[in-house]
């Protein structure tokens, strides 16, 4: 399926991103927790989910953000999660860079995230990391190390090409972490700052897709995130793009 972040636009409302997301003709939405559906607004949180199934769109995830590693109360993200209408949730892994972590910090984050796994699958529910630097998923390496560590069969891992990362090594991440990969953040650029067409990335995504594609019988879900200049003509560019190269890799 394919879809977008609503933090993509984050300073639109919650029904302006539905019917942008409704008129690039995509299937699903993240709703994310900053800033359109914030933890424990059930009020909310039904809103959206009624408003996105009657425009005949799913929510794929929620973005909640919340720090494996703290030990916060995980209950408000999985009440809101389930009036969202959805099975996942996307957290963080911690607030330290793997490089500064020790390892007190590596088992407070395993724990955390076995702690909130259980009561996930009580819901049956999953949990997916962010694969994102200033966390313990900012290598391919220590995003790997955390997966082993933690063993639960409902704790997996988003992808998305890592900036500080050449072409070659994020393919080969690919092939090291599919297995546990569940959602795809899509993107073209060299920075935040510095963002670009999606279809300026073919010759990259056009490698990576495949690679998604064959590394798991899981099916996953393609979501834009931070289009050019934020600007809606080009999501729309951006979308067709994005349908156009998945359509035809099946």
């Amino acid at each position: 399926m394919i879809g977008v972040c609503s933090v993509t636009f984050k300073d639109k409302s919650i029904e302006e991103v539905i019917q942008l997301a409704k008129k690039a003709g995509l299937d699903c939405i993240e709703w994310g927790s900053k800033e359109h559906v914030q933890v424990g607004d059930l009020e909310v949180a039904t809103h959206t989910a009624r408003l996105t199934e009657e425009a005949g769109l799913k929510t794929s995830s929620y973005g909640s953000y919340y720090q494996a590693g703290s030990f916060d109360s995980f209950e408000d993200v999985i009440e809101t999660a389930r009036h969202l209408n959805t099975q996942m949730i996307r957290i963080w892994a911690g607030e330290k860079a793997s490089e500064e972590a020790d390892d007190v910090w590596f088992q407070k984050v395993l724990s955390d995230t076995r702690r909130i796994a259980e009561m996930a699958e009580k819901e049956d529910m999953t949990i997916s990391f962010e694969y994102h630097s200033g966390s313990l998923t900012d290598t391919p390496e220590s995003a790997r190390w955390l997966m082993e560590s933690i063993n639960v069969p409902n704790v997996y891992l988003y992808w998305q090409p890592a900036e500080t990362l050449s072409v070659a090594e994020r393919l080969g991440s690919l092939d090291y972490l599919s297995r546990w990969i569940s959602n795809i953040h899509v993107f073209h650029w060299e920075d935040y700052n510095n963002r670009f067409s999606l279809a300026e990335g073919e010759k990259e995504w056009l490698q990576y897709l495949p690679k998604i594609q064959q590394g798991s019988e899981r099916s996953h879900h393609y979501l834009l995130e931070f289009v050019k200049n934020d600007n809606p003509e080009q999501f729309f560019q951006d979308a067709e793009t994005l349908k156009e190269w998945v359509k035809n890799k099946k």
